[in-house]
């Protein structure tokens, strides 16, 4: 019986991507958590010194987390000589999925716990519920980035040009 027909030559790699996967769905969605954290705090800080109300103080937070997230990608990708247009281009489709899950899950964990919302941006249960937020955002995200890369999509379409 012949059983070679499934055998890989000596030192060939069985079915595992290159670069690993795993380790690059780490970076992309500690990438996204860094850019989405810089940008909701700084967010929520402004609009508090501002005085706005906590929805506004949301808004701002998740608009600052796009701006901070996508800057984290499109940055090194210009600082590489690549033109502007496919910079956004790649920057929008490597990291918009990833930013996406990270704040819907962040800001609903927030929503979800009794009082965080009401107590305010001088409260600790807001920040507090904040970084259990984000916690549970990169368990969640960290799925998603993997699934994307092994399909050659999300932050694999730059990984390698910065």
């Amino acid at each position: 019986m012949n059983h070679s027909h499934h055998e890989a030559p000596a030192g060939a790699m069985h079915h595992a991507p290159a670069p690993d996967a795993t380790r690059l769905a780490l970076a992309a969605t500690r990438h996204c958590l860094t850019g989405c954290a810089i940008g909701e705090v700084l967010g929520l800080l402004i609009s508090g010194a501002l005085g706005f109300a906590m929805e506004p103080a949301m808004l701002t937070g998740i608009g600052l987390a796009f701006v901070f997230g996508y800057s984290f990608t499109f940055v090194p990708l210009l600082r590489s000589g690549m033109a502007v247009a496919e910079a956004l281009r790649l920057t929008l489709a490597a990291d918009t999925i990833s930013i996406v899950v990270m704040e819907t899950v962040d800001n609903l964990v927030i929503l979800l716990v009794p009082g965080a919302m009401e107590a305010g941006l001088g409260s600790v249960l807001f920040w507090a519920s904040l970084a259990v937020g984000f916690a549970v955002a990169f368990v969640v995200t960290f799925p998603v980035n993997r699934w994307l890369i092994l399909r050659g999509r999300g932050h694999a379409l730059a990984h390698g040009k910065h």
